[in-house]
């Protein structure tokens, strides 16, 4: 194994009580966690990510009633998410308390907060006794990872083993990052869409939703992942609609019809969708929750096996569909040049 990664839980709480950084488990992706009462090992968090510090990260905390030492004030409606989700994928963002340090959201007067429903995570942070920072525990922008040894293959450089640890919960069962609700007003509305459905936010608050986008500038800095170009392999990623999908792969694989030479070409659809057999079929799932569960690991197995393009049939845009589709809009949204 290697020698970042344990299953000690009390090890890894006491690097984050010394200011070190731990790959966290959680049942959407792993997070990288800080203390976040800590400036300086959050600026390390932001470092080691290399992500920019006006961008806002979660904070994640072991129960609900903690919310009110984070939150200056919480909805009603917001109460009764958190009562029904959490422990689970679902992210409250809220009227920051005046103690919370800008450091923690991107300079904003809001804090995300969430309860995990991972048991590893719940049991590090109980014997942590506080919150932690802990935003996807890759590089910022690259895809997120779902295993210990994703954390070590993205991280591993940029950790020191003498402070820092990946704690390894197994395989995330989600696969995707939580819903993200700004709660700040008074109707929900859903900055980044996840396991947590709008129709099961809809359900508990009666409340009628919005989605944010991209264009927004105010939901954009209030909350992560919310960058057109995000989640991204380095293989480029084409989006088809399953109607389209046995057209556009004869158009890739011909180059004389349109298609790209010299290129290899990965497929991700569900197992019901048949693919050229000269192609890589990347996963092959068996319904929308389990291409949620395998697509970022499918990503990543792009990389590794060198494709150049990943062709992905995603599936309905219902459900986890939605956040499903929300992810691999922005991974195939070409990258700025930096």
């Amino acid at each position: 194994m290697n020698a970042l990664i344990t299953t000690d839980v009390e090890l890894a709480a006491a690097r984050l009580n010394a200011g070190g950084l731990v790959g966290m488990p959680t049942e959407t992706v792993y997070g990288l966690a800080a203390d976040a009462t800590n400036e300086q090992a959050i600026a390390r968090l932001y470092a080691v990510k290399g992500r920019p510090t006006s961008h806002p990260v979660i904070v994640h905390l072991s129960e609900a009633a903690s919310a009110q030492e984070w939150a200056s004030s919480i909805p009603s409606w917001a109460s009764a998410l958190a009562e029904a989700f959490w422990p689970g994928p679902l992210t409250l963002v809220l009227p920051k308390a005046t103690h919370v340090g800008t450091y923690l959201t991107g300079g904003q007067d809001t804090v995300a907060l969430r309860v995990p429903g991972h048991r590893g995570a719940l049991d590090l942070l109980r014997r942590f006794g506080g919150g932690v920072a802990a935003p996807s525990a890759n590089r910022f922008g690259r895809v997120s990872p779902t295993s210990a040894p994703d954390v070590a293959a993205d991280l591993g450089k940029w950790l020191d083993p003498a402070h820092d640890v990946i704690l390894d919960g197994g395989p995330a069962t989600v696969g995707l990052e939580s819903t993200i609700v700004d709660a700040t007003g008074v109707a929900p509305r859903i900055l980044r869409p996840g396991a947590v459905s709008a129709a099961s936010i809809h359900e508990v608050t009666g409340h009628r939703l919005a989605y944010a986008d991209a264009g927004d500038a105010p939901a954009v800095s209030r909350a992560p992942g919310m960058l057109a170009s995000h989640y991204a392999p380095q293989a480029d990623v084409v989006v088809v609609e399953p109607d389209q999908a046995e057209a556009a792969l004869a158009a890739l694989m011909h180059p004389t019809r349109g298609g790209v030479a010299n290129r290899a070409i990965g497929v991700l659809a569900l197992q019901t969708h048949q693919v050229p057999p000269d192609v890589v079929r990347l996963a092959a799932p068996r319904d929308a929750d389990e291409f949620a569960a395998t697509l970022y690991s499918a990503l990543r197995k792009a990389d590794h096996l060198e494709l150049t393009m990943v062709v992905v049939i995603p599936p309905p845009d219902i459900g986890i569909g939605i956040a499903i589709r929300d992810r691999l809009t922005r991974a195939a949204t070409p990258r700025p040049h930096p």
